[in-house]
């Protein structure tokens, strides 16, 4: 088993990461100091992975609440069903909200977490990569909006985050080339020698080698955990994180939530930011081309899906969180391994990158 702090002082946590953690019932009952356990996953993930938890929180009340699968439940309706299930099975302030599962079940179970009777303790157990290396980490929890994908949530930091990586074994393979996204990520935005590490281990990756896996979960928590401790609310530097997301959500919204998985749509973006970073003389174009060449290599979409159209782009980015004073900010790079945000957006250039057709070849 591998650990990784995040460092918030009185708000710090470790993260576990290895094989079979669900079944180390001595690590997860530790993980509850109370005497209550609400479990909340969905009807794909509760049926395979709920069982070890339920056995191993012992003689504790243990309720387990599975929701429907997918982005177009992370919603109102959701969220206050969440709410009634704690309330309906008398949970109090000392109770645990455990999220077993991605993304979708992760930022919903925290946000309930940080609302409910003003806040309780919060776990996650992350199933997909998406949620291992990225979403169960930082504190970030949201419901979608039908303005704009995550536009209502809390800061709310759990207090443990238990990435079992035999989970990945039963995720599907879109669902783990959509995690690779995130984790390509982090060598674009912050680790250059990162970024090669996952180009030449691309095909070990994506044939589920467990060391090849657990090697980038732990770096890019690494990375997640670092940028976090400098920045939780995102004021300043986190808002690296945010590479190819700002594109990549105004596709998710203009599709439909689920239409395109959170991590596709993020693959896009990162190409499009990078053609966009080239465009405005910041990103050699050599450099863009690699990173194009990276999501190919994940087996990754590269360009804006049909039917999208730039106006549409256009106007949904409006709604992004990193606007500014009515100013649309990006996160663009300099290098690989160097990225950062900026509302300085030559126009022309933006609508280059949202027309093309090759991204990176002019």
């Amino acid at each position: 088993m591998m650990e990784v702090a995040v460092e918030l002082g009185a708000r710090s946590y470790p993260i576990y990461i290895g094989e079979g953690l669900l079944h180390d019932h001595q690590l997860v009952a530790s993980l509850v100091p109370g005497s209550q356990v609400a479990i909340i996953t969905n009807d794909t993930v509760g049926p395979l992975y709920a069982e070890p938890l339920v056995r191993a929180f012992g003689n504790k009340q243990v309720d387990v609440l599975e929701l429907p699968d997918g982005e177009a439940y992370k919603n109102f309706a959701s969220f206050e069903r969440v709410l009634d299930f704690l309330a309906d099975h008398g949970h109090h302030r000392s109770t645990t909200v455990v999220a077993l599962g991605g993304g979708v079940v992760g930022d919903m179970a925290g946000f309930a977490a940080a609302t409910y009777q003003r806040g309780v303790n919060f776990v996650q157990v992350p199933t997909t990569l998406l949620a291992q290396v990225d979403s169960s980490v930082g504190g970030k929890t949201a419901i979608n909006h039908r303005a704009g994908k995550n536009m209502v949530g809390a800061f709310y930091q759990p207090s443990a985050v238990l990435a079992d990586v035999s989970t990945l074994a039963t995720l599907p393979d879109r669902e783990l080339r959509a995690g690779l996204a995130e984790v390509l990520k982090y060598g674009v935005i912050a680790d250059a020698p990162f970024f090669e590490e996952i180009v030449s281990n691309a095909a070990a990756l994506l044939g589920r080698d467990s060391v090849a896996l657990a090697r980038v979960i732990q770096r890019s928590c690494e990375l997640k955990a670092q940028v976090v401790a400098e920045d939780e609310r995102e004021t300043g530097r986190r808002a690296i994180l945010n590479f190819g997301h700002t594109f990549g959500h105004a596709i998710e919204h203009e599709m439909g939530y689920g239409e395109l998985l959170h991590g596709e749509a993020v693959a896009i973006g990162m190409v499009l930011a990078a053609d966009l970073s080239w465009r405005q003389g910041l990103l050699g174009q050599g450099e863009a081309q690699r990173i194009l060449a990276a999501v190919q290599a994940l087996e990754l979409p590269i360009a804006r899906p049909a039917g999208v159209e730039p106006a549409a782009l256009l106007a949904a980015f409006r709604m992004d969180k990193k606007v500014l004073d009515g100013t649309v900010r990006f996160v663009l790079a300099r290098a690989i391994g160097d990225a950062f945000l900026t509302g300085d957006i030559n126009a022309a250039c933006l609508e280059a990158t949202l027309n093309t057709d090759n991204p990176t070849d002019g």
